[in-house]
């Protein structure tokens, strides 16, 4: 497993709580940062660091490049210095999570933050010769959004995955529904950073 991270923004974490972001982030939406601002008051992070990783586990880069939605994040995270950009060789959870400790070493606490339905994926996902799934959980901790419903953290795993409560507003926010609605024809600028909005039209992004 490669240890390999790069920030394009912000710079390794060195002690404290880290929450970690993995997403494709196609685009980058508004509840993507109302996550990042949940996760981090609800559980007093230092950091969050919205990871693009350079390989996906379940899907492949499709609609805006890599280094566009690099650059929508750049845009939707300008003025906050305690959101960073980065990327990573491998998208497995563990795989971040062991990328991360190389990166900031032993005194980060690392939080790896995700919605209710890619956590439901991650616990059951085969790992093949890869360590299962609780013992992952000895590496890292897991904060889990609420999204199209609230996720129930199983007992065994309690002490290691936490909920992050996010107001019902935006439970109709995500990256498929930018795109669906570009390609529709409807309003869909309400769902993104107005400076993703404009990047999005001046790129002609998605068809808009």
């Amino acid at each position: 497993m490669s240890t390999a991270v790069r920030f394009y923004r912000g710079a390794a974490l060195r002690k404290g709580r880290l929450g970690i972001f993995p997403g494709a982030f196609n685009p980058v939406t508004r509840a993507h940062l109302a996550v990042a601002e949940a996760a981090r008051g609800q559980h007093r992070l230092d950091q969050v660091v919205f990871l693009l990783p350079e390989t996906f586990p379940h899907k492949t880069y499709q609609g805006a490049s890599f280094d566009d939605r690099v650059e929508m994040l750049e845009q939707a995270l300008a003025g906050d210095p305690a959101l960073a950009i980065a990327t990573s060789k491998g998208g497995l959870f563990i795989e971040i999570a062991r990328a991360f400790r190389a990166a900031c070493g032993g005194e980060v606490e690392i939080h790896l933050l995700c919605g209710r339905d890619a956590a439901e994926r991650i616990a059951a996902w085969e790992y093949g010769d890869g360590p299962a799934f609780p013992q992952q959980l000895t590496e890292f901790q897991m904060l889990v959004a609420s999204r199209e419903g609230e996720y129930n953290v199983p007992p065994e795993y309690a002490g290691r995955i936490h909920s992050v409560k996010m107001p019902p507003a935006y439970s109709g926010h995500s990256s498929s529904a930018v795109r669906e609605a570009i390609e529709a024809g409807q309003a869909w600028a309400h769902l993104v950073p107005d400076s993703v909005a404009r990047f999005i039209r001046n790129k002609g992004l998605y068809g808009a």
